[in-house]
């Protein structure tokens, strides 16, 4: 009975530790911690953004067609970005929507962008 008792114990210990393993690996992750602005555009990213584009630093865009977030610094300054994430993003097809965002949230999210640059 004590055999089965730590039998039991020893395999939910290993579930517990899979399932750690299994979210803990579910997103890429910066070699370097996220201030706290680059993280608050994380966040805006994941709402937002996420749904169409790779917002992380490796893997694909869900939306092929999506630029993926580590490539904005290699396409465009990103001074560019900045001007069209407080105007209003508007793109050649309908699929991208329109975005305009407080100057404080186009901080975290260029934040968030170079910390993907520097990783």
């Amino acid at each position: 009975m004590k055999n089965h008792l730590l039998l039991k114990q020893s395999l939910s210990l290993l579930a517990s530790l899979l399932t750690s393993l299994i979210l803990f690996s579910a997103q890429p992750l910066l070699a370097t911690e996220l201030s706290e602005n680059a993280q608050k555009g994380k966040q805006l990213a994941e709402q937002h953004c996420a749904k169409c584009h790779n917002i992380y630093n490796a893997g694909e865009s869900p939306l092929p067609a999506a630029p993926n977030f580590t490539s904005f610094n290699e396409k465009w300054p990103l001074g560019y970005l900045e001007e069209a994430l407080a105007e209003g993003i508007v793109t050649g097809h309908t699929d991208m929507p329109e975005f305009q965002f407080e100057p404080d949230e186009i901080d975290s999210i260029l934040a968030y962008i170079e910390a993907l640059k520097e990783s």
